[in-house]
C-alpha cells in the first residue's frame, strides 16, 4: 500500500507537478485544482512551512531541493515563518468549489491559512471551560455513606 495517491502519472511526472504546484502555492497563496491534488499538496506544503520555521542552513537546503524559484525560498523563509511562528500545524485548508465541465472532476482551492483576502475565515479557538475544582474522595465517601441504608447490626440466628 502507497503513502500518497498516484495521480494516475509516473513517479518523475509526479513529482515534478508536485513541486510546481507547491511553489505556485507558496507564490500566490490560492490555487484551484482537483481535490485529489488538492491533498497531497497540502501535506507538502505544510512540510515546506515547518522548513521555513526551522530556519536552518540545512532546512533552507531541503527546501531549495524542492520548491522553484528563489523568491519563493525567500517567501517561505521570511513572510510565511513569521505568519505561523506561533502555530503548531494546520498551515493550508482547502474548500470545494465546483464539478469541472469537461471530465467532472471535483475541484477545490487550496490556500494558505491566516492570510488577506481569505475565502473562508480560520475558526477562532474554542474558550477554555472553566476549572472545576478536584473532588475530596473523603467528602465523596462520606456522602454516599449519608446516603447509604443502615446497616442491621443484630444477629440472627
Amino acid at each position: 500500500m502507497t503513502k500518497f495517491r498516484k495521480l494516475g502519472r509516473p513517479a518523475a511526472h509526479r513529482v515534478s507537478m508536485l513541486k510546481t504546484m507547491v511553489s505556485q502555492l507558496v507564490k500566490h497563496e490560492r490555487i484551484e485544482t482537483t481535490v485529489a491534488k488538492a491533498k497531497e499538496i497540502r501535506r507538502l506544503a505544510d512540510n515546506m512551512v515547518e522548513l521555513g520555521k526551522e530556519g536552518t542552513l540545512h532546512a533552507a537546503r531541503r527546501a531549495a531541493a524542492f520548491v522553484r524559484g528563489d523568491d519563493v525560498l525567500h517567501k517561505l523563509f521570511t513572510e510565511l515563518a513569521y505568519r505561523y511562528k506561533d502555530r503548531v500545524g494546520g498551515y493550508t485548508r482547502f474548500l470545494r468549489t465546483r464539478i469541472r465541465m469537461g471530465d467532472a472532476a471535483p475541484m477545490a482551492y487550496i490556500e494558505f491559512v491566516d492570510r488577506e483576502n481569505e475565502l473562508r475565515e480560520a475558526n477562532l479557538p474554542k474558550p477554555q471551560p472553566p476549572q472545576r475544582t478536584p473532588l475530596d474522595p473523603w467528602a465523596k465517601s462520606r456522602a454516599s455513606q449519608q446516603w447509604a441504608s443502615p446497616k442491621d447490626n443484630s444477629k440472627s440466628g
